[in-house]
């Protein structure tokens, strides 16, 4: 029995004491006790596949900033590298796939078959899951299926992903068939974690804002549907940032939670997705002010969301160079924050 469980109560659209607050990219980044782990390992992709490291750099935050859920430490990437495109991680550049996918044949040589390839994501599962103890509940993640997608066309982060949207113009069908295999094994990875002990999942559609309404329409929102369709057992978290244009489509799935970006006004999302609980989004960039403008900027968002349905977070990962006290005030405001809503 979880002792501290606002973060499912919330999802479920279930009454809270208070609001629950977390924060995206919380493992990792900001904390000087993980940055000593970091840099105690060769790469990061060897830390991503040591689960005692996994284990401990999820803690962190729990124990130092005090949030109300853990977050497995893993990266979106973890999928395609399973399916047999393998990526590289370069220091302050990124992500780096050596090879892309250009054809049919391409996709051909993709395997759905990913569980076995990614034990070490389990493995950090099931020993995070017993160090917590059942203080708060652990978070699961995947990529969502169009922002895996871009990565594999694209080779590497962009603006504009235009080599990953040419397909979609060029060759709609070869790009589905695409979508349905990162789909298929992102399925398949989700429920894998959850039987591991992920108590909430949530699926990051980080590039969903290159895309028009309509195109998202054809190439995102029928395989996030079918990603929460088939997840039954806790909630799932949407993601989509820039997506502003999709809150009533969200709404109609199965999805528990819609996370928002911080250029989506509070009411707009209550009015557009009024039966999902709604998470966010404080600017990032707040986090750099001093106290006094953090603990406004704060309070303010949360008198605009109300304290139901609703979970606290950033509108997107915290920023690595932010003073790691501040956010960790950030947690103390949300938790102070008293409303009648």
């Amino acid at each position: 029995m979880l002792k501290n469980d606002l973060i499912l109560k919330a999802a479920r659209g279930e009454n809270t004491e208070r609001i629950p607050v977390w924060l995206m990219r919380q493992a990792g980044r900001i904390l000087p006790e993980y940055r000593y782990v970091r840099n105690n390992v060769a790469g990061f992709k060897e830390l991503v596949k040591n689960p005692e490291l996994i284990c401990e750099v999820t803690l962190q935050p729990v124990d130092i900033l005090d949030v109300d859920a853990a977050i497995i430490f893993s990266d979106i990437l973890v999928i395609p590298e399973a399916m047999g495109l393998n990526y590289e991680m370069i220091e302050s550049k990124g992500p780096f796939f050596p090879e892309t996918i250009k054809s049919q044949q391409d996709v051909d040589k993709l395997s759905i078959d990913v569980v076995a390839q990614l034990h070490y994501v389990f493995d950090s599962i099931k020993l995070t899951k017993n160090a917590l103890n059942n203080r708060v509940p652990l978070i699961g993640f995947a990529g969502a299926p169009w922002t895996i997608f871009s990565y594999m066309i694209e080779g590497k982060g962009s603006k504009t992903f235009s080599n990953a949207k040419k397909m979609l113009y060029t060759n709609p069908e070869l790009a589905h068939q695409l979508l349905q295999k990162i789909t298929s094994s992102t399925i398949a990875y989700l429920q894998e974690q959850i039987k591991c002990g992920a108590d909430i999942v949530q699926v990051f559609d980080s590039w969903a804002g290159v895309l028009s309404k309509a195109q998202y329409l054809e190439f995102a929102l029928p395989y996030m549907q079918q990603i929460c369709d088939a997840i039954k057992d806790v909630p799932v978290i949407l993601f989509a940032k820039d997506a502003h244009y999709i809150l009533n489509e969200f709404n109609e799935t199965n999805c528990s939670v819609i996370g928002l970006d911080w250029t989506i006004e509070p009411q707009k999302a209550r009015s557009e997705a009024p039966t999902k609980t709604l998470q966010g989004n404080l600017d990032p960039c707040v986090l750099y002010a001093d106290k006094s403008n953090i603990k406004k900027e704060t309070e303010k968002m949360l008198q605009a969301f109300g304290s139901q349905k609703y979970i606290c977070n950033l509108g997107h990962g915290v920023y690595p160079d932010v003073d790691f006290e501040k956010a960790k005030y950030f947690i103390e405001v949300v938790k102070n924050f008293k409303t009648d809503n």
